[in-house]
């Protein structure tokens, strides 16, 4: 919701919601990603399975569907990845298109991982930028 001068609230639209949470961070394109997955970085792939299967994967990528992306990627959490080792992390979360991927990476904000950001654009750009995917079939 988002209060307007005269005090009322109204419904936020999903390209206004996306507008203000992707303020709060600076995303990278797909050769930035590549640099920074070379140098620590965590790449997570939140696509879900039909579409890692038909179009591939990003090595050195891990998989985490978006559902329980908060609880593998929390550095306290009990069921946390051993990758999620702090707050500190470098983290490039990725979807399809780099839509449900802004609103990981601010949902990770959140818990405090501070260094959170997603990949412009998604796997597709990934591809399209000639970066490696490797098949899954």
């Amino acid at each position: 919701m988002t209060t307007t001068d005269d005090g009322t609230d109204h419904p936020v639209g999903i390209d206004e919601l996306l507008a203000r949470v992707r303020t709060g961070y600076q995303r990278i394109a797909p050769q930035e990603a590549f640099e920074a997955a070379r140098t620590g970085a965590l790449l997570v792939d939140i696509r879900y399975a039909a579409l890692r299967d038909r179009d591939g994967l990003v090595p050195g990528a891990v998989i985490v569907e978006r559902n329980e992306l908060e609880w593998r990627l929390d550095p306290h959490g009990s069921h946390r990845l051993p990758e999620a080792t702090g707050h500190d992390l470098r983290v490039v979360v990725f979807c399809n298109e780099g839509y449900a991927s802004s609103l990981a990476a601010e949902s990770l904000h959140r818990l405090g991982l501070y260094r959170a950001t997603d990949l412009i654009g998604g796997f597709q750009a990934w591809r399209s930028a000639g970066l490696p995917v490797t098949t899954t079939g």
